[in-house]
Parts: C-alpha cells; sequence; structure tokens
C-alpha cells in the first residue's frame, strides 16, 4: 500500500470510529444490551486467556489484548488522539507503524460495529435477564458475515505481529520514553500510555508469534463453532 492510500485508509477509519461511537449518529450505542454483552464478552475472554494470564512471560501481553486491543474497552480518546496528531505521524513514522496503527484502529472499529450488531439482536430476541451461552450463540449467528469475523483474527495477528517487531527495535523504546512528558502536555496521554503498554508488554514476551498464533487459533475456532451451533463453543482443545 503507498504512503497516500495509507493516509487516506486511516482518514476513513477514524471516521468510520467516530460514527459508530456516536450515540446520536448510531442510536443502537443506547441499547441497554450492548454493556450487557460487553460485559459478558469481556469475562468469556478473560476466561479463556486463563492460562496465558497466569504466566509470568505471558500476563501483560495478555491484560494488553483484554484491554486495548480485543476486551470490553472504550478506545476513543485514544483514537481521537491519533486523529490529532495525524499529520505529525504521517511525516514521522515509518510506513509499517503507520500501518499497524491504521489495523488498530480497523480492529476497534470491526470489534464495536459488530457488537452493535449483536447488541441489536439481542434486544430483538423476546428474552430479558443475563446472558449464557444459547443466547449469545443465536445472537452472534444472528448478527452474522462470517468472513468479517475471520478478517477480526486477521486484524489481531496483523497487530500482534507487527507489536513484535517494533520491540526488536531499541530505538522505538528510547523515543517512547523521550515522548512521555511532550505527550502529557499536548494531551496526548492515552496514545501515549497505549503505545508504552504495548511495547512493555510484548518485550516481556521475548518473541510474540507463538502467543499470538494461539489466540489467533482459538477465536476462529470458537467463531467456526458458534456459527455451526455447537453445543460447546469456547471449549479449549
Amino acid at each position: 500500500m503507498s504512503r497516500s492510500d495509507l493516509d487516506r485508509r486511516l482518514g476513513v477509519l477514524l471516521g468510520a470510529n467516530a460514527h459508530f461511537r456516536d450515540p446520536v449518529r448510531e442510536p443502537r450505542n443506547a441499547l441497554p444490551t450492548l454493556p450487557l454483552l460487553q460485559r459478558w464478552q469481556a469475562a468469556r475472554l478473560r476466561e479463556g486467556f486463563a492460562d496465558f494470564l497466569a504466566s509470568p512471560t505471558e500476563r501483560l501481553a495478555a491484560e494488553f489484548f483484554l484491554s486495548d486491543l480485543y476486551g470490553d474497552f472504550d478506545v476513543s480518546a485514544r483514537d481521537q488522539d491519533v486523529e490529532r496528531v495525524l499529520p505529525l505521524m504521517r511525516r514521522v513514522l515509518p510506513g509499517k507503524l503507520l500501518a499497524t496503527a491504521a489495523d488498530a484502529i480497523e480492529l476497534s472499529v470491526l470489534s464495536h460495529a459488530f457488537d452493535l450488531r449483536m447488541a441489536a439482536a439481542l434486544a430483538n430476541d423476546g428474552q430479558t435477564g443475563a446472558l449464557d451461552v444459547q443466547r449469545y450463540a443465536r445472537a452472534y449467528r444472528t448478527a452474522g458475515l462470517p468472513r468479517l469475523r475471520r478478517h477480526q483474527v486477521e486484524l489481531i495477528v496483523n497487530v500482534g505481529y507487527s507489536l513484535d517487531d517494533t520491540v526488536s527495535k531499541p530505538l522505538i523504546g528510547h523515543l517512547l520514553r523521550m515522548s512521555r512528558l511532550p505527550a502529557k502536555a499536548a494531551g496526548l496521554s492515552d496514545l501515549q500510555s497505549f503505545l508504552e503498554r504495548g511495547f512493555a508488554a510484548f518485550r516481556a514476551l521475548k518473541g510474540a508469534r507463538p502467543f499470538v498464533a494461539e489466540i489467533a487459533r482459538r477465536e476462529l475456532q470458537v467463531s467456526e463453532r458458534l456459527f455451526a451451533g455447537h453445543p460447546e463453543p469456547f471449549r479449549l482443545d
């Protein structure tokens, strides 16, 4: 992808993220089933990550995935930071890091868009009260779009592998530490914190590819089982 195409992609994704999270333009954000769904998914992911969270080397990376990439999170402040510094990012960051930022934003857009579709399905399923596996699975199938579900996992892999490549460059860590005070002064603390957490988490892994590949394997298996109506879609094999 050329630099100009990448710039356009970032602009489109930031606009899409703002649209999908805007309660006026996207009224599904006000559905009471949305926070119910997101809490349930966060608990499901944390349970599925239990072995990673118990590992001294993988815990930080697992927490980063759960809090910043693929869990119950609101990245609007971070992405507002990205939008504000986008002109500077275009000038000083290499294309690979810009592509990583674009993948992370696309992941957040796609994940929230799926949450909105599932929240609407839950609101219309005629049931009330707590979620269970069967009700969740029905809403998942109603939301549909299996190809985009696979793409969601592909984005996780892209971001994970790119962060792994980044931590092999000591200069990046030095630049992050040096930018801490300027970022705070510029009101960019959310973006700075995101970058530092990701760098620290993946540096602790000392090689993230097996970790990221295992996450992808599990999530693809879960998605396939949910679409197939498997009675135990979240059981790990």
